[in-house]
């Protein structure tokens, strides 16, 4: 227990003097450490101090070069106002010298001056007294001539002015006169020169447009196939383009009848479709009529284009260029509506260069003064007036919208344009087989059948055919049941009873379909 208790205490006393051995030793570490920096930064502040001289030394040597720079650029600035300065002094100096000199020379004039003006006031009392003496003597003649004639000077002047006066009024009217004959006969000499002028430039060929059209086929098997199974094709055709499709014994041909132009065309295009592809049955016919319809219409567009580029018109609405493009499928009086406007630009473009004038605005005038005969839509407005609204509508000049309103006289000429469309529109209608009434006035009878047909509810389509002898009305089945079609089609034959005039009988076939569409997904 004790040799426990003394080896505890010599540990004890070994930790202690372990301890104080190590204090002792990192007291001199530390020392040494210290003593070691010390020097460390008195060598650093010595360096320091050697950088701060040169330092100091090299911006003192900079500052002095910045200040000497400075003072030649100082010296130089100074030495140039000074110059400056001189130079101004010189200039004044001279203009002084110079204003010295005019002074003189103004002196010297003044002088000259008043002398003239002295002798100017000398003669002028002369010249007074001499009036004076003028005007006496031409008095005292007055008098004496008064008392000759017994009559007074203001009388004597009157009757004169009279005499003078009748004589002036006579030949100012026989001048008039022959001046008026003269401008009358050489004015109708002019005019009737640019007319013939103008239409010998101007050649085209007469344009008749036709109510039907001739399809081609290669064989007469084809036929069959375009009348379909109990003639569902052919009823599925006109159902869908509205045009009469004539089969009969013509070889290797089917005839396509419509006042319509753009229908016969739809229904052109979609045949030649149908028979290219083979596949002829009722749906693929609707499809391809409706590609076909998108197709005209992007037609109508490219041939608006076209038509404006050829003509050199520019800056035309795309409104207006679609409406040009319409125009090749009407026709006016039978005459085809686009190339009698294309005529009739040519013909303001060449009679406005002959006159003086703006020959494109006349193109542009001429090229649009019928655009109010293709509406979109039906209406009461007279062509001239619609075309001239669109024409406003869609920021036309006044000189070209007063010429489309007025070449028919619905308004006011208010510009020289207005005339020249109005005889070059002649010029054009009236070339020999130009145009032809009676087809003109057909297109409309086949027009007011269709528009009579649409004026009851519930009709979708109506076409007028076999040459206006049979109203072929399509109705909406959710609208019109069996009976009312029945009694829809005798209400439209008496309305065409009562308010048209027209040669035989028409036939109003009203026809009715119900179809139940479904899709297998």
């Amino acid at each position: 227990m004790d040799i426990v208790i003394t080896s505890i205490i010599v540990a004890i006393v070994a930790l202690a003097v372990g301890f104080a051995i190590a204090k002792l030793l990192e007291r001199n570490q530390g020392s040494s450490v210290i003593a070691s920096a010390k020097k460390e930064a008195a060598s650093i502040l010595k360096d320091a101090k050697n950088d701060a001289e040169a330092i100091k030394k090299d911006k003192i040597l900079q500052a002095k070069e910045k200040f000497i720079e400075m003072k030649s650029e100082h010296e130089k600035v100074i030495n140039s106002r000074d110059k400056k300065i001189s130079e101004a002094e010189k200039r004044t100096r001279d203009k002084e010298s110079q204003a010295s000199n005019e002074l003189a020379k103004s002196k010297k004039l003044n002088a000259k001056l008043e002398a003239k003006e002295k002798e100017f006031d000398d003669r002028l009392d002369v010249l007074e007294k001499k009036k004076n003496e003028v005007e006496k003597l031409h008095r005292s003649q007055i008098e004496q001539l008064e008392v000759i004639s017994s009559l007074s000077a203001e009388d004597a002047k009157s009757q004169l002015l009279e005499s003078l006066k009748e004589e002036a009024k006579t030949d100012a009217m026989a001048f008039i006169q022959s001046t008026l004959e003269e401008a009358k006969m050489t004015a109708q000499q002019e005019a009737k020169k640019i007319v013939i002028n103008t239409i010998q430039r101007i050649g085209t060929e007469e344009a008749i447009e036709n109510c039907v059209s001739v399809f081609n086929l290669e064989s007469d098997d084809v036929k069959g196939r375009i009348i379909g199974r109990e003639g569902r094709n052919i009823r599925a055709i006109e159902a869908a383009t509205g045009v009469e499709i004539i089969v009969d014994d013509t070889p290797e041909a089917i005839i396509l009848s419509c006042f319509d132009s753009v229908r016969r065309e739809v229904a052109r295009l979609s045949l030649h479709k149908l028979v290219t592809d083979g596949r002829i049955h009722p749906a693929r016919i609707e499809e391809v009529v409706k590609k076909t319809t998108k197709q005209i219409e992007e037609e109508i567009i490219e041939v608006g284009k076209r038509t404006v580029i050829d003509l050199g018109i520019h800056g035309l609405s795309p409104e207006l260029i679609k409406a040009v493009g319409r125009m090749k499928y009407r026709s006016s009086y039978g005459q085809n509506l686009l190339h009698h406007s294309r005529e009739v630009a040519r013909l303001c473009g060449v009679m406005a260069s002959e006159l003086g004038l703006n020959p494109k605005l006349a193109k542009r005038a001429g090229l649009l003064h019928d655009i109010g005969k293709v509406p979109e839509t039906e209406t009461e407005i007279p062509h001239a007036i619609l075309g001239m609204q669109w024409a406003e509508k869609y920021g036309e000049k006044p000189e070209v919208c007063n010429a489309i309103g007025a070449h028919h006289d619905e308004i006011e000429m208010t510009s020289l344009l207005s005339p020249i469309v109005q005889v070059c529109d002649a010029i054009s209608g009236a070339r020999p087989g130009a145009r032809r009434q009676v087809v003109d006035s057909y297109i409309q009878r086949l027009k007011d059948l269709e528009d009579i047909a649409f004026g009851f509810s519930g009709v979708n389509k109506a076409y007028a055919i076999q040459a206006g002898r049979e109203l072929r009305v399509m109705v909406e089945s959710e609208k019109v049941s069996d009976e009312k079609a029945a009694q829809l089609s005798f209400e439209i034959s008496q309305k065409i009873q009562t308010d048209m005039t027209y040669p035989g009988q028409v036939k109003v076939t009203v026809i009715r379909e119900t179809r139940a569409v479904n899709i297998a997904k």
